[in-house]
């Protein structure tokens, strides 16, 4: 799954495209959700006098990806790269270490091949767009096993670091994990997955904010990601049957 010339050709393409079309392919659903979730994270960050941008700048970033991710727009992939480091760094921060090795080891690599993927394979050649795949029950269950090889050889590690509430920190890296492979794999579940994650992460930063209210705006962050990732599964299963009946429309016409 390495780079090539290819990848490169092909990225430059598509942040071509998608810098002279920014928001041009949402509706009005999308736009509505987006300005909401942005709303509503910046008012929870000057609400409780919240002195780190960065926090806010992240929580822009982050939910902003979600909403290109539910469009199936490879773009929301690089800004996930994006989020994953500074996330990363934010968790460091204050010890969780599990968020900080999830999103740096694994969700930002996952993230990179996730693009490559994306881009790799567009919807009848529209790069904004990717095909959406299914997986059969097999590979299904080599995720399942792989994700429990991961999550247990984690917990060690994170015990071993000493991390802040051990348990949801492992369990935010199961849910971690399935998402982004679910992501790399291009099918609708990697949304709810995301959505589990969303709600381990919300009693993580609840349990931080009890030291200290400013992490009160990232609660907020995540209560949004929860409401995109939602409705990013909503998006993924109408653009599934969308591209199924045009499929099917084309092979009847040949």
């Amino acid at each position: 799954m390495g780079f090539c010339r290819e990848d490169v050709f092909m990225g430059v393409i598509f942040l071509g495209d998608n810098m002279k079309r920014f928001f041009s392919g949402f509706n009005k659903y999308d736009l509505y959700l987006w300005s909401v979730s942005v709303t509503c994270i910046a008012a929870a960050f000057f609400l409780y006098r919240n002195t780190d941008h960065l926090k806010l700048a992240v929580s822009i970033i982050g939910v902003t990806s979600l909403i290109f991710n539910a469009k199936g727009n490879p773009f929301g992939q690089l800004l996930m790269v994006v989020f994953s480091v500074i996330y990363g760094y934010i968790s460091y921060s204050f010890r969780y270490y599990g968020e900080m090795i999830t999103y740096i080891g694994m969700t930002l690599p996952m993230a990179l091949f996730s693009l490559i993927s994306w881009l790799r394979h567009p919807f009848q050649g529209a790069h904004s767009e990717v095909e959406v795949n299914r997986l059969s029950k097999k590979e299904y269950a080599f995720m399942g096993l792989l994700s429990i090889i991961v999550t247990v050889l984690f917990f060690f590690i994170l015990k071993a670091l000493d991390t802040s509430s051990l348990i949801f920190s492992t369990l935010s890296v199961l849910t971690s994990f399935t998402a982004a492979y679910l992501t790399f794999r291009r099918t609708k579940e990697y949304a709810l997955a995301y959505a589990l994650n969303d709600i381990v992460l919300i009693i993580l930063w609840s349990i931080a904010s009890g030291e200290n209210k400013e992490y009160i705006s990232l609660i907020i962050c995540f209560i949004m990601f929860l409401a995109n990732d939602i409705y990013g599964y909503i998006s993924w299963s109408i653009m599934e049957k969308r591209q199924k009946k045009i499929k099917n429309s084309n092979s009847e016409k040949i």
